[in-house]
């Protein structure tokens, strides 16, 4: 069903901010494989719950690319992109408690009111107050909270790339970041880390099962280094067609991998490392990614938004009771569903949804960062300019292989004018390449 609401819904927040008189270097999209670094108003306080950031860190997040590609629903020319940023308070509304100008915050990628049903039982992706989409209620039957520089679907705020970005409800959706804790790590927090790890939670994944994971990128990574290195897995494949991902993984985790391009028949091949199939499967691919043929065709016709080639072969690996999460991103519907495998062998196939990382923020931080359990740099391969950032969308899109370093691209650091020295182990500044 195309969704053909027109008006907005309400919101407890402002879903624009209010410009002010300086200008920042932001972001911006315009069309498909068109984005810009542009000059726009800076943002100020909007609502008087509102923090404002200065940046010292941004990066590009996989799911950015489905806008790059616009195919995500909503999405406006001048749109400020991303959704991840680490920075220093600039400033804040009459209604901030907990924090100051000055103190060094990670904003979380998505927006929760606090107060909503869904934010007090801890849901925060869920608010109810925080989204004005009518196409999303409309095809999907509820709206999700907003999302920071994610279209109007997520409701039409400014993004994180940028040298200052609006976060509302501050109090709620910003957290301190420890002393101890650089930038480089803190970054990882606002999304493609606590996403990772809420996967594996929300799945119930238990100590001693097996696991196949789909996708390579950050996030696949990140999920298979919680599975080794914290959740005690007995065994981990990691499958994707980049050589080059798997081995980055492979040479840093104890883990297996498949490459669909030299071992197409993945299912046959996981079962042949698991018989039976492992326990949990994870998709952290996602709808763009069609391998056949005909998928591909379906895509470019309309036929369908989604691909579901992923989410069959998890079907086939996964043993008869096993679980499937759903971690990547989907948006509407698919053609070709292993529906009847999924029933007959009793397989929970569980939408992880967007990860409530408010939840899980002071905990990880906590237990696994500070004492140095677990690592997200560990999926840090690049530091680039703010300058750069279009050409760094366009390599990191293309997966480019980085011949003067001699390693991929996976996940990338942006520094602004305000971001501090880099941290010691991790890449130092350099060009785009391809550029």
């Amino acid at each position: 069903m195309a969704p053909t609401a027109t008006h907005d819904l309400p919101t407890a927040t402002s879903t624009t901010y209010k410009p002010g008189e300086k200008t920042m270097h932001a972001l911006t999209w315009h069309g498909a494989e068109d984005v810009r670094l542009s000059e726009v108003r800076r943002p100020t306080v909007t609502d008087p719950t509102d923090v404002i950031i200065r940046n010292t860190g941004v990066t590009i997040c996989g799911s950015d690319l489905h806008l790059y590609h616009n195919k995500i629903p909503d999405i406006q020319p001048g749109d400020i992109l991303g959704h991840e940023g680490v920075g220093v308070v600039d400033q804040v509304g009459a209604q901030v408690t907990l924090f100051t100008p000055g103190d060094r915050v990670v904003a979380t990628f998505s927006i929760a009111c606090g107060k909503c049903t869904y934010c007090k039982e801890r849901q925060f992706t869920m608010c109810d107050c925080t989204n004005k989409s009518a196409k999303m209620e409309q095809l999907y039957g509820q709206k999700l909270g907003g999302i920071l520089g994610y279209s109007h679907l997520l409701g039409g705020y400014a993004g994180t790339q940028a040298e200052y970005f609006r976060m509302p409800f501050g109090d709620v959706n910003c957290f301190h970041v420890p002393p101890e804790v650089p930038d480089e790590k803190a970054l990882l927090m606002a999304d493609v880390t606590l996403t990772a790890y809420h996967a594996v939670v929300d799945i119930g994944f238990q100590k001693g099962e097996t696991a196949a994971v789909w996708g390579a990128g950050p996030i696949g990574q990140l999920i298979a280094q919680w599975l080794t290195k914290v959740f005690g897995a007995k065994k981990v494949i990691l499958i994707d067609c980049v050589a080059p991902r798997l081995h980055w993984a492979q040479d840093r985790l104890d883990i297996e991998t498949i490459n669909f391009e030299q071992t197409p028949e993945v299912t046959d091949e996981v079962l042949k490392k698991v018989p039976g199939g492992v326990d949990v499967s994870f998709d952290a691919a996602g709808f763009r990614y069609a391998k056949s043929l005909k998928h591909k065709a379906m895509q470019a016709a309309g036929v369908e938004t989604d691909t579901p080639e992923t989410l069959n072969e998890a079907i086939r690996a996964t043993r008869k009771f096993g679980r499937i999460a759903v971690i990547a991103d989907y948006v509407g519907e698919c053609s070709g569903f292993l529906i009847g495998a999924l029933m007959e062998k009793g397989v929970m196939l569980k939408g992880s949804g967007q990860a409530p990382v408010q939840a899980y923020m002071d905990e990880v931080f906590k237990e696994y960062i500070v004492p140095g359990k677990f690592d997200p740099t560990l999926i840090l391969t690049h530091r680039f300019k703010l300058e750069d950032i279009a050409k760094a969308y366009k390599a990191f899109d293309e997966k480019r292989f980085d011949d003067t370093k001699g390693i991929p691209i996976i996940k990338t650091f942006i520094e602004t004018k305000a971001s501090k020295p880099r941290a010691e182990g991790t890449p130092e500044l350099g060009p785009v390449p391809g550029f």
